[in-house]
């Protein structure tokens, strides 16, 4: 028995001397900042309220932009084609006979065709999934050549 209670005396002294040790830290002592360096006279202070703001885009030059993209021949008027350009390749897809007009029937062989594609267990009709796979890609996003 008296082994017993100097062992978990010798414990109790052991695991008090590791706490003791643990919160005695050393502490640093407190460092002064060192001063700024002394300014020369002859270097120039700025000042925020001193610099220009970038100018903002206005209305006007927005619009510019737009025309400027819209008139793909750049001589100064939108024609009908210019405008007309870029949905035309989304209906030259649809209409396969090329007859400039879109029937019933170009429409619904392109709609059948998607809906087959994206039935992928023949069911007859489209999952969650499967539905998700029909929707348009998500447009790119511009990186910035900065």
């Amino acid at each position: 028995m008296a082994r017993f209670l100097a062992g978990a005396a010798a414990c109790f002294l052991l695991l008090t001397g590791a706490f003791l040790l643990w919160q005695s830290r050393a502490e640093a002592p407190a460092q002064l900042a060192p001063p700024p360096p002394a300014r020369k006279t002859s270097e120039p202070v700025l000042v925020a309220a001193a610099l220009p703001k970038a100018p903002e885009a206005t209305p006007k030059t927005r619009e510019q932009l737009r025309f400027s993209r819209a008139d793909r021949d750049e001589n100064g008027r939108i024609e009908r084609a210019e405008l007309l350009h870029p949905r035309r390749s989304s209906w030259d897809k649809l209409d396969v006979n090329g007859n400039g007009s879109l029937s019933f029937e170009e429409w619904a062989v392109t709609t059948i065709t998607k809906f087959n594609g994206a039935d992928r267990d023949r069911s007859g009709w489209l999952t969650p999934t499967e539905y998700a796979t029909t929707a348009a890609p998500p447009p790119k996003k511009k990186s910035c050549s900065c």
